[in-house]
């Protein structure tokens, strides 16, 4: 029988916070795909090893497939990853592909996943608590109340577009670009929080625009919401 290609979320950044369906998935099996050049120096390795140490005894598959803009690069880069994979699918193994945060959310898995499912193999998803969920709580507010409408965004791609639809926003991956959004935040008159690389040891927060620095890192994740009537 072929392998099973797990695409499991670990979490936001606290060892905590990984599910116990993401630790026994990494403990039963014995091939850990990591993203990135080097398996150990990956954040979702990391994370796991907080609630698996036993993760350093595994096979460890890193799968590098780095953020291009050239479409063609991209597709032959999700293809070797796909097919480095495979082997061991085909070997009848099994393969826990561990993400930082939740696999469905913007997730590189998501491309291996499909190319992988077209050649015959098999693939599961496993969530994740998510960056933004992770957030609000370090924050002690709610994402949304009631009705409230919530939108997820990626940051970088919001540039030319203001934050005027109904509801509060997550603006994700906000980093490279932090001066012009920090310019989108204060133009919608929102309350505004962030938190960089939650969850880890140098998560740092901030309660307002004008708290956050214009150089923060990769991952910052900004909460936007609408301000309430009195």
């Amino acid at each position: 029988m072929k392998g099973v290609l797990y695409g499991v979320g670990v979490g936001p950044g606290d060892p905590e916070l990984i599910t116990l369906r993401a630790i026994n998935l990494i403990r039963e099996n014995d091939v850990i795909a990591v993203p990135g050049k080097e398996a150990k120096e990956a954040v979702a390795y990391k994370i796991a090893k907080g609630s698996v140490p036993e993760i350093e005894d595994k096979e460890l598959v890193p799968v590098y497939m780095p953020m291009v803009m050239d479409k063609e690069e991209q597709e032959r880069n999700h293809r070797a990853g796909a097919k480095m994979l495979e082997k061991y699918l085909e070997e009848g193994k099994n393969v826990v592909y561990i993400t930082l945060g939740d696999s469905t959310i913007y997730c590189t898995f998501s491309y291996l996943q499909d190319i992988v499912e077209a050649d015959g193999y098999q693939t599961q998803l496993v969530p994740g608590i998510t960056s933004f969920c992770a957030a609000a709580a370090r924050v002690n507010k709610p994402l949304v109340l009631w009705n409230e409408i919530l939108h997820v965004v990626p940051a970088a791609h919001t540039m030319d577009t203001p934050l005027d639809q109904p509801g509060n926003y997550v603006l994700m991956k906000s980093g490279s670009h932090m001066k012009e959004v920090k310019d989108l935040l204060t133009a919608s008159g929102r309350d505004v929080n962030m938190v960089e690389n939650c969850g880890m040891p140098t998560e740092k927060v901030y309660m307002s625009v004008d708290e956050i620095p214009d150089d923060a890192g990769y991952f910052s994740l900004i909460i936007a919401r609408e301000k309430q009537n009195d």
